[in-house]
């Protein structure tokens, strides 16, 4: 297939550890191995779109360079999460002789998704086929995971990317797609996507649809996201217990921006913590994260979100700044 017709995320996915953006301790731990032609099972942990199947990708192609087909299996653990996947997928894998190497790898990616049944059968694969086959398990959460499946791995926690290190790889991307891209739209793009370069890359590619001369209006609009200032004027518009003017405000983010709930809880989250002293005291920041957290867990649970976001509004009216 043609690179020009792939999503971005794919066309700029790296190819070697080197290339992977932010996570440079890791990394050189990764090659050595390489250099070594020597793997442990290993367990790859932290937050969505941070560079873990990039990673495992990579570790394999430098590993295998041309064998990588036939000595990388790579499965969704989300898609395929009960027991038959162990028993049947991972076993006939798993089973068979490496191509020209000592060893295959089996990348379980979100197997924190896995029952539990499951995971107890892939501990038991991982034992029964050490000599012929490796596994890399990536995940959000690894308290999700089985103790023994945990203890049998060497693990990896991934952190969230820095604005920096996002910025500088979208410079990279824009200058090769032709792309004007401005200093205002680079922090919009770092703050929508909250340190996960796949979700930067995915804003980027969809805002050029839109013009080559990336604006931050734009970047806003096609992520379904507030800006800061505007998520600010909500909050300041419920302390000053103008219910009527609120309201309003959370149509146009709703409706207008097309927000879910679930986002504009968060961004709440976010503006309430970073608001000065002077506009708000840490008493009363701790009071209405408690309420936050609780909208939060009402609409997750399935809630209605107007309903729940208009009494968060009315909570917020119980304090002054």
């Amino acid at each position: 297939m043609n690179e020009d017709g792939l999503p971005w995320v794919e066309k700029y996915r790296p190819k070697k550890l080197n290339e992977v953006v932010g996570q440079g301790e890791i990394t050189k731990r990764l090659e050595s191995y390489v250099q070594k032609k020597s793997l442990p099972n290993l367990l790859f942990s932290g937050p969505a779109g941070i560079g873990k199947t990039s990673s495992a990708v990579s570790l394999a192609n430098e590993l295998y360079d041309k064998g990588f087909e036939r000595n990388f299996l790579e499965l969704n653990a989300s898609d395929e999460r009960g027991i038959d996947v162990v028993r049947k997928t991972i076993k006939d894998f798993a089973r068979t002789m490496a191509f020209d190497t000592d060893f295959k790898i089996i990348f379980l990616d979100e197997s924190d998704a896995l029952t539990a049944d499951a995971q107890q059968a892939l501990r038991r694969t991982m034992e029964k086929f050490t000599k012929t086959c490796r596994f890399v398990l990536s995940c959000n959460y690894s308290s999700r995971l089985i103790e023994p499946l945990q203890s049998r791995c060497v693990i990896f926690r991934f952190k969230p990317l820095n604005s920096k290190d996002i910025e500088n790889r979208l410079i990279e991307i824009a200058k090769i797609e032709g792309l004007e891209l401005e200093k205002d739209s680079l922090k919009a793009i770092t703050y929508v996507a909250q340190g996960d370069l796949r979700k930067a890359i995915n804003v980027l590619q969809a805002s050029s649809a839109v013009d080559s001369k990336i604006k931050s209006n734009t970047i806003f609009t096609v992520s379904s996201k507030a800006k800061p200032e505007e998520i600010k004027e909500l909050i300041k518009l419920s302390l000053a217990k103008k219910f009527l003017e609120a309201r309003e405000k959370l149509d146009v983010l709703l409706y207008e921006y097309g927000m879910s709930g679930e986002d504009l809880v968060l961004q709440l989250y976010r503006e309430l913590i970073d608001m000065p002293e002077e506009e708000l005291s840490g008493k009363t920041k701790i009071e209405l994260l408690d309420k936050i957290g609780e909208t939060n867990f009402r609409i997750v649970e399935g809630a209605n979100e107007r309903i729940q976001l208009e009494a968060l509004i009315a909570q917020f009216m119980k304090y002054t700044k």
